[in-house]
Order: C-alpha cells, then sequence, then structure tokens
C-alpha cells in the first residue's frame, strides 16, 4: 500500500509560481513511477506530468517548458514545479504513484490539491 499526500496548491495570479509537493509513505517509493494528473470542471482527467523509477519524464503539451516534475526518493517526494501559469491551468491536482510487477499493477492516488490561476 502506498498513501499519497499532496500540498502546495492554492491562489495565484496568471505568470505567477506554484510548486506541488506529493509525500508518499507505505512502500518502496523508488519503485514507483510517479504522476501528476488534473481535472478542470467540465473536463477530462489529464495527465500533466511523470517521472519514471529511472527518472525519465513526460509532459503534457500544454505545460512544456512551464512545468518540471521532479523525485526526491530520500524524502519519499514528487514535486510538480509549475511557472507562468495561466488560468487554463486552474483545476485540482493529484498525485499518483504506479507500479507494474510481472501482470500485477499498483496504481495509487491522492486526494488531490486545488490549483486556481486568477487575476
Amino acid at each position: 500500500q502506498v498513501q499519497l499526500v499532496e500540498s502546495g496548491g492554492g491562489l495565484v495570479q496568471p505568470g505567477g509560481s506554484l510548486r506541488l509537493s506529493c509525500a508518499a509513505s507505505g512502500s518502496i517509493f523508488s519503485s514507483y513511477a510517479m504522476g501528476w494528473y488534473r481535472q478542470a470542471p467540465g473536463k477530462q482527467h489529464e495527465l500533466v506530468a511523470a517521472i519514471t523509477s529511472g527518472r525519465s519524464t513526460n509532459y503534457a503539451d500544454s505545460v512544456k517548458g512551464r512545468f518540471t516534475i521532479s523525485r526526491d526518493n530520500t524524502k519519499n517526494t514528487v514535486y510538480l514545479q509549475m511557472n507562468s501559469l495561466k488560468p487554463e491551468d486552474t483545476a485540482v491536482y493529484y498525485c499518483n504513484a504506479k507500479r507494474t510487477i510481472a501482470t500485477m499493477t499498483s496504481n495509487y492516488w491522492g486526494q488531490g490539491t486545488q490549483v486556481t490561476v486568477s487575476s
């Protein structure tokens, strides 16, 4: 089992920055691929950024060049640095941990943190 707790959301003006954190506990954090997803009202759940156990990263086209995902395995924490925020980044952001061993996939979610970009 993995427990995930997000923090760092809030209200920010367009062009501003926020850093989200997701603290994990309960299992071997370093073996999990970690991701940040978001869901805005009336829109589909979407992948924002992901980082593998080997630290390979990928990003949604809409955030490339503005967001950076990173992980600190010594702190069991994954981060999402969000710069040049836009109103369309407003959403609830969720942390995800996923690991596949043989044919079994373990998949865990945090409770979400609200990010609002507005003047």
